[in-house]
């Protein structure tokens, strides 16, 4: 007797052989069934050596779901197995999971050899839906178990999203409601942007910080000397009854000398200078002569305007310095009854343009010969269409040297803003921010020029993690403690850079604070249980400690790119009070006017004085810039001329604001 079964691994099956007759003559299709009895150990089984062998359809434990759902079963694997008829009480037989050899395949001229065994049953197991249901607590506790699993680690990772949103909440807030600026308060404002008293004024004991203004038991402070100004002299005399004794009515004689004091006053008005030309006629009769002769006419910036030289001196100044609108400038003058045309100005500015050009290439060939530069860059406003151009934000960017500041207006951020600058031969440091169009410059990839990463930016993602992680503000700040350190003995390493006897122990002790810095970063990166925000900090710090560490060999360069960033301050504040430039050329005038103020401001020259000098001398070149642009550079001025021009210092002594 011969038959095809299917059930699970280990499970023994178990029929009746007048069943399966009695099926068999119900139905004569043969199809192989499923069937679900309990699972059995191998050992369980009962081994039985005589009896009918059967042909037996074997479907895996996990592909049972599939096979359920296949809608036909032919594809099922098969597995021979020995099932014989034992003498059972209830005349069942067993199924022994004992694998049979594969049946010798018949001789092609044999005949077929004929299965006389009963169909097995197309109906459901009498026995299945008794296990199902004694067994289905358990696949329950199992799908729950399971289900509860998922659900644990769903919270998990929610509230690790809700965690780093809260800090990028916190992140956000600070950075529109919080403080701009680092304060010497207390340790609780720490989280709010402050930091830690001793960093900001020295004070590393429990001394209380000093109060602003005159200290008790300190000199005051001298008062200003104002000598050098212009002086007036105005007197004053008694009434005329008040000059003779108001007894007796004698005069008063009078007494040698004054009684002096001085005021100082501001005086700015707007007149007319109104030039009247000399006219004379020949009296000969030479035909060379003309028949009246006239004096030469006064040198103009501009040729028939009416604007003398120092009302584009205060114009210059006043936007590109000072960083006013224009309208404001208009309004300021109106108060003093002298009403501009604001078109009139603009027309004049573009005019102005290619008397500046030559100066701002003066002062890049200068900054390209320079071995140290701080570069950073900024957002600048151009309101202009350009092909190729989405939206107006343009970028100005500043090369800040030891002797002249640089600013390069360009319509993009990218490395090749850098790289046209410098030109093709150039090599020096640069310290710079971390941003990545920094690092893919074609010199800074050939060794040519080296970058030194800023520190206060590094110590700015620090305040970042106490300020967004509350739980993290203790070791954050433990860090800027230990940056504040390495500030401290750089500033005395620099302090004595020309003297070699005190600089040697002084390079000891930076070299000892950056080593322990890198095996406390190694250290702490070293867990596997690292918090993610200590991870990425770290790891930004270990990723560009090349670069944070070059000051380490070179003490000449600084720690920070503070400089780059002081030197943007202006343009932002006339970004912000004139949101840009209305036209590319206004944008360049801008930077060339940027870049002029703040190198004469290195060299201390009055940019009021040297403006009036140099739109002089290009009024009385026709219109046009001078020949000999270089004689304005600062560096070339002679050491009598750069006095004349500089700002008055004031005597230096303790500041008392």
């Amino acid at each position: 007797m011969a038959a095809e079964a299917s059930f699970k691994v280990g499970t023994p099956l178990r029929v009746t052989l007048a069943e399966l007759e009695r099926r068999r003559t119900e139905d004569a299709a043969s199809r192989p069934g499923i069937y679900y009895p309990p699972p059995l150990s191998p050992a369980e089984f009962p081994v039985v050596t005589k009896g009918p062998t059967l042909s037996v359809t074997f479907i895996p434990a996990d592909q049972l779901d599939a096979a359920e759902a296949a809608p036909s079963r032919s594809a099922l694997p098969v597995l021979p197995v020995a099932v014989v008829a034992s003498p059972c009480p209830d005349d069942r037989p067993v199924v022994s999971p004992e694998p049979t050899q594969q049946p010798q395949q018949p001789h092609a001229f044999s005949p077929a050899p004929q299965c006389s065994a009963p169909a097995l049953p197309l109906d459901p197991c009498p026995v299945c839906p008794r296990l199902a249901a004694e067994f289905e607590p358990f696949r329950q506790a199992a799908y729950y178990k399971s289900m509860h699993q998922r659900a644990l680690e769903r919270e998990r990772a929610l509230q690790e999203q809700n965690q780093q949103l809260q800090a990028r909440i916190r992140y956000l807030q600070q950075q529109l409601y919080g403080k701009k600026t680092e304060s010497a308060k207390a340790k609780d404002s720490l989280a709010a942007g402050s930091v830690a008293p001793a960093e900001t004024t020295g004070n590393t004991g429990d001394t209380p910080l000093r109060k602003r203004g005159q200290q008790r038991n300190k000199p005051g402070p001298r008062r200003r000397d104002y000598s050098h100004l212009p002086g007036e002299d105005e007197f004053l005399d008694l009434a005329d009854a008040d000059k003779q004794c108001p007894c007796c009515g004698l005069p008063f004689a009078p007494f040698p000398g004054t009684e002096d004091s001085t005021v100082l006053e501001i005086d700015v008005r707007a007149h007319r200078r109104i030039i009247r030309r000399r006219r004379y006629k020949p009296t000969c009769t030479c035909p060379d002569n003309p028949g009246i002769i006239t004096a030469p006419a006064p040198a103009k910036l501009i040729p028939k305007s009416r604007f003398g030289i120092s009302i584009w001196v205060e114009v210059l100044l006043d936007k590109y310095l000072f960083h006013r609108p224009t309208y404001r400038l208009l309004a300021d003058l109106a108060t003093h009854r002298l009403g501009l045309s604001q078109g009139t100005l603009t027309d004049g500015l573009k005019r102005l343009v290619s008397l500046f050009e030559p100066v701002y290439q003066e002062l890049a060939k200068h900054s390209q010969k320079q071995k140290l530069w701080h570069a950073d860059e900024t957002r600048w406003l151009v309101f202009v269409t350009c092909e190729g151009k989405v939206g107006y934000r343009w970028y100005l960017w500043v090369f800040h040297a030891e002797e002249v500041v640089v600013f390069v207006l360009a319509m993009g951020r990218s490395h090749e803003v850098p790289e046209t600058y410098f030109g093709p031969m150039q090599s020096g440091i640069m310290v710079v921010d971390r941003y990545k169009a920094y690092q893919a410059i074609d010199k800074v990839k050939a060794g040519l020029i080296v970058l030194a990463f800023c520190w206060a930016h590094q110590r700015r993602d620090f305040l970042d993690v106490a300020r967004s992680w509350p739980q993290l503000e203790d070791w954050a700040l433990g860090w800027v403690t230990r940056i504040r350190e390495l500030y401290q003995v750089n500033d005395k390493r620099v302090a004595v850079i020309d003297q070699p006897s005190e600089f040697t122990p002084a390079d000891r002790q930076v070299r000892e604070q950056v080593s322990k810095m890198e095996k406390q970063a190694e250290a702490e990166l070293a867990d596997a249980e690292l918090h993610p925000a200590k991870k990425a900090v770290l790891e930004s710090m270990g990723n560009h400690w090349t670069g944070l560490t070059v000051f380490v060999e070179h003490p000449e360069v600084p720690m920070d790119n503070n400089t780059a960033e002081r030197s943007e301050r202006g343009p932002v504040v006339g970004r912000k009070n004139y949101y840009g430039s209305g036209s590319v050329w206004s944008g360049q005038l801008a930077a060339m006017l940027f870049s002029l103020f703040q190198t004469l401001a290195l060299w201390n020259i009055n940019p009021r004085v040297w403006l009036t000098a140099y739109l002089q001398a290009c009024a009385h070149a026709g219109g046009q810039a001078p020949a000999d642009v270089g004689a304005f550079l600062p560096w070339n001025l002679p050491e009598e001329k750069r006095k004349e021009w500089s700002l008055a210092k004031e005597e230096e002594g303790e500041d008392s604001s």
